[in-house]
């Protein structure tokens, strides 16, 4: 049976089947001929048992047993159990059936799977044998059909033995991962379409500024050690389906899997490129790490933490241009894509900086971002990461590198990121003494001053050291979108130029109006970022947590800085409502500042939350300082019925919300004349409600102003960094009158 030659279907990730089929030649199959996802080719049990130990491409490799026509469940049945079973296992063995595909009478693979298996059973039954077991996890056989719809409602199952039992894929040195990690025969293909072999013989390096888990290097380590991927799989105790099958000849296979294991020897001894991964995440990078030690290649693989705006050729060993190779990001969450943007553009300078001579891909599952690098690819190829279309984009980098003096002046920035440096500047000479003699931690530095520049800069400094907070407000539609990037860019260039921070300090949002519950959902989870984007702040006596990155706002309203200054100085002794309470950051304030009981309602179970926070990071009782989830519309309703009084109101509701979660739909140029009546009732005598908002042309109610006592104090609590914005928010302080 060694020498007979079998029909087998290679299977592989959709867009490698080119190159699949040219490894199956060096491999010795024949007759090769492509379709969807696959090969078809010929091939002796020799040739397939390297195909199993050396395919670095192929998914799974399938003999072949037949195939025929399928009308009904019946018909399914009865060609299954023409097939010659007792060639290929014996009523010993256990098996299983996979199934994939359907016609109009056959709609469930279980159903489907049921039947071959009910086939088989009695197929050993009626040649007197006992029946064989099925076992769905490890079974001795694995037997895969598809049934496959044709023309004129005719269809055909192709029934099969699967020689390769788990995945070949799957090389067993993955240890740890990090989101969305590449398959490593993926992983192989692009190292494979952008020439690594022959650039490794050269004596070429090989680098992954954004390495993940480590996979491209993992993969590159071993190409070039000339490690079989099946070698790993046996060495850690993996069987492949061809192990318990009749027609299995050991001896042969021993003598591969020697074979492979002189090679790797061999390789050893060889003197290998440099291959290096870097991450600004520092939990990938220990992923990498472990899946490197893993992998058998920790003495030729090095991995760093390091931000790609600190990506520089190595200099140790490396004597010929070689290969930059990545899978950036994504960016499939919200407010990501033109945070990527920049991610190209930086990694497009680094590599023109440093790797002239190079050849560059650049694996992407948003190729319309390419242009973003300023780099011409020279060959494309689509390509599929699972689900999602991709293309690998190669490039030759030939951008000669210029050589900077110790002495001289910094690289020129555009005319447009310098001047938005000097604004930037400007602002802080302002601001400074004003920060140093208040004590402010956390403020505004630039709120769109420039109206080409349409962002807000905010700076937060906690215990994790300085941050900056950059959103980018929604561009007007008459503004080319092409423009509004470049201007983007160069506001994110003057930013580092005037703060000299690193990236991955840098957190970037663009704010658009929310609807409904869309405010309290997380925005960019899980990205590269090494910083994490939750910092405890300190603003006065308190400690308050803030979020850079996952929620449209940060958790703190910096513009009510003065508002929580005033509650706080006259919270002593005092009973606080905080209604629309957000983050409760007022109400630790009321807290810190001695009051003697508090209550913070909002609906948002993350907000109040976060306010549980809070109020732990400071020590608070929450028997005294409560916190109550509730619609702030209905509550008010019923408690302005009720007995309860307090003598510090806090009402700060949003300008307009129709969230599910509410009765009602809340406009507060409309609505906000009642919520004022109804908090007024709750006031105890002396009491006092501050009314806030953030409705630019806000008006308030005449009623209101003929029978309560109102002070517009919103001048008073606009602070120095907000004073370029009058109209930020507006504040009231009320009053029964007598």
């Amino acid at each position: 049976m060694t020498g007979e030659h079998f029909e087998w279907l290679a299977s592989c990730p959709k867009g490698l089947e080119q190159l699949l089929a040219e490894e199956l030649k060096t491999l010795g199959a024949s007759d090769i001929r492509e379709t969807v996802a696959g090969v078809m080719c010929r091939a002796n049990l020799q040739a397939a048992y390297r195909i199993c130990l050396w395919s670095r491409l192929a998914n799974r490799l399938l003999l072949q047993l037949g195939h025929f026509a399928v009308d009904d469940a019946d018909s399914l049945y009865e060609g299954a159990k023409k097939v010659d079973w007792s060639q290929h296992f014996g009523s010993a063995n256990t098996f299983a059936v996979r199934f994939s595909g359907g016609n109009k009478q056959i709609t469930h693979t279980q159903f489907g799977a049921r039947r071959i298996k009910d086939a088989i059973v009695d197929y050993f039954r009626e040649r007197g044998d006992d029946r064989p077991d099925v076992d769905l996890r490890q079974p001795d056989i694995w037997i895969q059909a598809h049934l496959a719809s044709g023309k004129g409602g005719k269809s055909k199952l192709h029934i099969a033995l699967d020689f390769s039992g788990d995945s070949l894929h799957r090389r067993r040195y993955r240890v740890a991962n990090t989101t969305a990690p590449l398959k490593e025969n993926l992983a192989a293909a692009l190292l494979l379409r952008a020439r690594w072999p022959q650039i490794a013989a050269a004596g070429g390096a090989l680098i992954d500024p954004m390495c993940g888990s480590g996979t491209l290097l993992i993969e590159a380590a071993l190409m070039a050690r000339d490690v079989a991927p099946g070698l790993l799989r046996e060495e850690a105790g993996d069987h492949h389906g061809f192990v318990n099958w009749q027609g299995h000849d050991d001896n042969q296979w021993q003598l591969l899997l020697a074979e492979a294991r002189q090679r790797r020897s061999d390789g050893e001894q060889k003197d290998i490129p440099e291959i290096r991964g870097y991450d600004q995440d520092g939990r990938a990078v220990r992923a990498a790490e472990a899946n490197v030690e893993q992998a058998q290649v920790d003495d030729v693989v090095r991995v760093t933490h390091k931000p790609l705006a600190e990506l520089k050729q190595p200099t140790h060993k490396v004597l010929t241009p070689g290969l930059l190779i990545t899978n950036p990001p994504y960016g499939e969450r919200l407010g990501e894509q033109e945070a990527l943007r920049e991610l190209y553009y930086l990694l497009g300078e680094r590599l023109k900086a440093e790797f002239p001579g190079w050849q560059a891909a650049v694996f992407t599952g948003n190729p319309e971002l390419g242009p973003e690098m300023n780099l011409r690819a020279h060959k494309q190829y689509k390509l599929f990461n699972g689900a999602i279309p991709s293309k690998l984009l190669l490039f030759e980098v030939n951008a000669q590198r210029q050589e900077r003096a110790p002495d001289a002046e910094p690289e020129t920035l555009s005319q447009g990121a310098q001047m938005f440096a000097n604004r930037l500047r400007k602002n802080l000479r302002k601001l400074k003494p004003w920060v140093k003699r208040e004590g402010i931690h956390c403020y505004r530095l630039y709120d769109a001053d420039m109206p080409e520049y349409a962002v807000a800069v905010d700076i937060y400094s906690g215990d994790e050291g300085d941050a900056v907070h950059l959103q980018e407000y929604d561009p007007p539609k008459t503004i080319d979108d092409r423009d509004a990037r470049r201007r983007l860019r160069e506001a994110r260039q003057g930013l580092q130029e005037a703060l000299q921070l690193p990236e991955g300090q840098l957190f970037f949002k663009q704010r658009k109006r929310q609807k409904g519950s869309d405010q309290y959902r997380r925005r960019e989870q899980g990205s590269r970022e090494s910083d994490s984007p939750v910092r405890v702040v300190t603003e006065g006596n308190a400690r308050l947590e803030v979020n850079l990155r996952d929620y449209l706002d940060t958790g703190l309203f910096l513009d009510h800085r003065p508002l929580r200054q005033l509650v706080s100085q006259q919270a002593a002794g005092k009973s606080v409502l905080n209604l629309f309470c957000y983050t409760a950051s007022i109400t630790v304030h009321a807290a810190l500042g001695g009051a003697s009981r508090s209550l913070s309602v909002d609906m948002s179970p993350t907000y109040l939350d976060w306010a549980r926070r809070n109020f732990e990071l400071n020590g608070l009782d929450m028997n005294v300082h409560r916190l109550e989830r509730a619609d702030c519309l209905k509550w008010l309703q019923e408690a302005s019925e009720g007995e309860q009084r307090y003598d510090l109101i806090v009402l700060d509701p949003p300008t307009f919300s129709n969230s599910k979660k509410m009765e009602g739909v809340l406009d507060i140029q409309r609505d906000h004349g009642l919520l004022i009546r109804q908090c007024v009732r709750l006031l105890a005598p002396g009491g006092e409600l501050y009314f806030s908002n953030n409705f630019r042309r806000f008006q308030m109610d005449g009623d209101v102003l003929n029978f309560l006592d109102c002070e517009d104090i919103t001048r008073d609590t606009i602070d120095p960094d907000f004073q370029r914005n009058p109209k930020i928010h507006n504040c009231w302080r009320i009053r029964k009158r007598g």
